[in-house]
């Protein structure tokens, strides 16, 4: 496999699924090969705030669907896997030993709950991002939604841990029956300039 079709799967030929094939369930062992890569993607001061609840049983997906849009309920229902990603706003706690030459930062973010709770959803957005390539990479097809009641997941799976819902993940091997034509993107001088 060369660089370019790595860029491929990554990105340019990468689709956004709708559809999976049923009969093609995620194992444990993907779950975790998926996050021993995404894990390596840079966070703010190594913060690592994501938190992922890998939703795979039919009971687990039948108290998560209610939460979404109706057009996403379908979807989770059908998926082999649906990851609820979140963020831990108390992610601070583990930075003595995530990141112990900033330890002192620690502090930092105890003291100051808007800047915790800011750098824990910025940077578990990075980290869902990396979880899509993780999956893609992989060989796997990913299909996000950000169509739910955030604060119905929190309550229905976080109530426990204080994490903070902010997207789900659709996860497996993508049926391109599903897929709506592709859409153009942004040209670079639309939304970017050199200084």
């Amino acid at each position: 496999m060369t660089a370019d079709d790595i860029l491929d799967i990554a990105f340019r030929k990468a689709r956004s699924f709708n559809r999976f094939f049923s009969d093609k369930p995620i194992s444990d062992a993907q779950i975790h090969a998926i996050y021993d890569l995404l894990k390596w993607g840079p966070t703010a001061v190594n913060g690592q705030p994501g938190r992922y609840l890998f939703v795979r049983g039919q009971e687990a997906r039948a108290r998560l669907a209610p939460t979404a849009m109706a057009g996403n309920q379908a979807k989770i229902l059908a998926a082999p896997l649906t990851v609820i990603v979140a963020s831990d706003p108390r992610f601070y706690e583990l930075l003595p030993t995530q990141a112990p030459a900033l330890a002192s930062m620690r502090d930092l973010y105890a003291n100051d709950e808007k800047l915790a709770r800011d750098t824990a959803h910025y940077s578990s957005a990075l980290q869902a991002g990396y979880l899509i390539l993780a999956a893609r990479l992989l060989g796997l097809d990913a299909g996000p939604m950000s169509g739910f009641d955030a604060d119905a997941v929190n309550a229905a799976f976080f109530a426990d841990n204080g994490w903070r819902a902010h997207l789900l993940v659709n996860i497996g091997h993508g049926d391109p029956e599903g897929n709506y034509p592709r859409n153009p993107r942004l040209e670079f001088d639309t939304v970017a300039r050199i200084l």
